[in-house]
């Protein structure tokens, strides 16, 4: 079976471009260099070399665009009369042709050159020959940049055509424009054609794919056609005609018996008998669609006289394929393709009535007794009276019953709600999961008083041990309040006491907004000397006297804030006890003093063998020990210096192979 792929057309390029292709490509393969001291031999076949690779090159390139293109007396009628039509045949012809011209002029020059070439008698002469050569080819090549050019956009054209076979199972749909041809391929295809609510959407031929009883069905929706004379129809109509003409398959015809389209019944029925002669030999069937808006029952008359005449038409190609005048079920149908009614209905009655002419060809042919004694149909007899029904073992049908259990579908909680009355009405159960010995315990009413008592203080076995232990934790709370001394009770104070006490918590809040006043301004605020500080704010003796004032005694509090202001000494302090200087030996290090004489606010490091908690040793000893094998390890690596994980790592600034030997010219952008 041929298949037409325009798609593999290779690309025609224009004269200037074809020029610069052939051109470079001889600069490229072939020698560039050469001295007039050669030999003249040597000369003349240097120059030879070229004329002859140039002419090669433009002979495979033109051979490619002749052989390429479609030959129109070679190819199918289909295709060669929608070529002529979209194209015009004696424009693509004269194009083909000038181009096969140019193809022999250039094999002759180069002959004609090549011969001169022979006879050169210096490097000079045989120079300008070369030039005069590879100048008269390409000056062929411009002339016939029109016909390139023209190609070209054939290609591409070409290349937008749908593959159709011209071969195969195809249903043809045809009719005036508007009438809903687009819209049944859309629904019985994948394909996705543009519909519109006006004439001539669809402006050339479209294809799509559908499946039949396992077979594979081409459907072609054509562009409307008007009924005028032949020679009055465009590109557009014409396209239709074409495959009218010359495609071998079952044609519906598109009544729209509404009249939405913009054309009566009357108009529609003069287009039907005017391309009547091209259903000769196909099955034909009347497709009344629209009826949506105006069923068949619900016309005049006079339209459906008009459409009985066409169903007698159509009638002709059923008794031509030998079918019975009165089966009459498969040629006029009704459809809708806005509601889809009778659309399927449709489909299979155009790809049965194709199947059936198909069948009926290949049985009339000659290859038939071919085929034939290859089969035998073998069609057992009875050999009594006896029944003898399928016997199928009892595990299988268990089995069968088992996936059919499985696959019923368990019930669910919406499931369950649309069957109630849906939400607002129906109420899920809680209770209906609850473990019980007793599944009919579930839905119980659980009391909260009993005999006067509260259900739920019985419920836990061990409330009483627990009530007990929380008895005891409140007793431990009210022995640590009452031994408590730093809380200041309001209700254990005399009159004076709290009046004192307000005048102190009045004092600490102003201090306290003073205080985050001074914290708030602390960077803006210059650092003042204390000896230029003249109002001697906050002294000790201030603090003495205002405390005194308030009826307590501020002597702790003054030697405390002396302790706390007095810097660390050099020697050790006298209030850590005479004891220990005199226990010490007067032989003691100075550093030893100096360890023991630190401020007690100093933090001692962690010594080494101490478990953190994170670092998964069990102990001290195996933390030791892992510490010793690390080093251990490290020793010898250390030891010859190598480098290790931990060390610092400077890679080389400048690589050798980039700052070493001899700098070329050219670009240095990698340095």
């Amino acid at each position: 079976m041929v298949q037409y792929n325009f798609k593999k057309i290779t690309v025609v390029p224009n004269g200037k471009d074809f020029v610069d292709i052939i051109l470079s490509r001889t600069q490229r393969k072939t020698p560039t260099v050469v001295h007039k001291g050669y030999a003249i031999s040597r000369l003349r076949q240097f120059y030879m070399r070229k004329v002859k690779y140039t002419q090669q090159n433009f002979h495979e390139k033109l051979s490619t665009i002749i052989d390429e293109f479609p030959r129109l007396d070679d190819i199918h009628p289909f295709y060669g009369d929608l070529l002529h039509v979209l194209y015009n045949k004696d424009h693509y012809k004269l194009a083909l042709g000038q181009i096969n011209t140019a193809r022999n002029l250039i094999s002759k020059i180069a002959k004609d050159y090549v011969k001169l070439l022979k006879y050169g008698d210096s490097l000079y002469r045989c120079k300008c020959l070369k030039v005069a050569a590879l100048g008269r080819m390409c000056t062929v090549i411009k002339r016939i940049a029109p016909s390139l050019a023209y190609l070209e956009q054939i290609r591409q054209h070409m290349a937008r055509l749908p593959s159709i076979d011209p071969n195969t199972r195809t249903i043809l749909i045809c009719g005036y424009p508007n009438v809903g041809k687009s819209s049944f391929i859309n629904k019985i295809t994948r394909a996705d054609v543009d519909v519109q609510p006006y004439a001539f959407t669809t402006k050339s031929l479209f294809v799509g794919h559908t499946d039949y009883k396992y077979l594979r069905y081409q459907v072609i929706d054509t562009p409307g056609i008007l009924d005028r004379p032949f020679e009055d129809r465009n590109i557009i109509e014409m396209c239709s005609i074409t495959a009218l003409a010359h495609l071998r398959a079952a044609v519906l015809f598109f009544l729209d018996i509404s009249g939405s389209c913009g054309y009566s019944i009357a108009q529609q029925a003069a287009l039907f008998h005017s391309i009547k002669s091209l259903f000769l030999n196909k099955p034909l069937i009347i497709v009344c669609n629209k009826t949506d808006l105006q069923p068949l029952e619900g016309i005049s008359e006079e339209d459906k006289k008009l459409v009985m005449e066409m169903k007698a038409e159509a009638m002709k190609t059923v008794i031509g394929q030998g079918g019975e005048p009165t089966d009459n079920l498969g040629v006029l149908l009704t459809m809708s393709t806005l509601t889809e009614e009778g659309v399927i209905a449709v489909k299979n009655a155009a790809c049965e009535r194709l199947l059936d002419q198909r069948v009926e060809l290949k049985m009339k042919s000659k290859k038939i007794n071919d085929c034939l004694n290859r089969f035998h149909v073998a069609i057992p007899k009875p050999r009594d009276q006896k029944e003898r029904p399928p016997c199928i073992p009892q595990a299988v049908l268990e089995a069968k019953a088992k996936e059919a259990a499985a696959k019923e579908k368990r019930k669910t909680e919406r499931d369950l709600e649309d069957e109630n009355g849906g939400a607002g009405v129906y109420s899920a159960s809680l209770k209906k999961n609850y473990i019980l010995a007793n599944d009919e315990w579930k839905e119980d009413i659980m009391p909260e008083i009993m005999d006067g008592h509260n259900v739920y203080d019985f419920i836990d076995p061990d409330i009483l041990h627990r009530l007990e232990e929380l008895e005891q934790e409140d007793g431990l709370r009210q022995a640590e309040e009452d031994d408590d001394d730093f809380e200041i009770d309001g209700k254990e104070l005399t009159p004076e006491e709290q009046q004192a006490l307000a005048e102190i918590r009045k004092k600490k809040s102003l201090l306290i907004q003073q205080h985050r006043v001074k914290k708030s301004t602390a960077e803006s605020r210059p650092i003042v000397p204390r000896k230029f500080d003249k109002d001697r704010r906050f002294t000790t003796k201030r603090m003495g006297r205002q405390l005194s004032s308030l009826g307590l005694d501020p002597t702790l509090a003054i030697n405390r804030a002396r302790s706390q202001s007095r810097g660390r000494k050099r020697v050790r302090s006298p209030d850590r006890g005479a004891d220990d200087v005199m226990d010490m030996d007067v032989d003691t290090p100075n550093k030893k003093l100096r360890i023991q004489s630190r401020s007690r606010s100093r933090s001692k490091s962690r010594p080494p063998g101490e478990v953190v908690p994170g670092e998964g040793f069990k102990d001290s000893t195996q933390k030791i020990k892992a510490v010793k094998l690390a080093k251990k390890s490290a020793k010898k690596r250390n030891k010859d210096a190598r480098r290790g994980e931990a060390d610092r790592v400077i890679p080389t600034l400048r690589p050798k192979h980039l700052f070493s030997g001899k700098r070329s010219t050219g670009k240095t952008d990698r340095r």
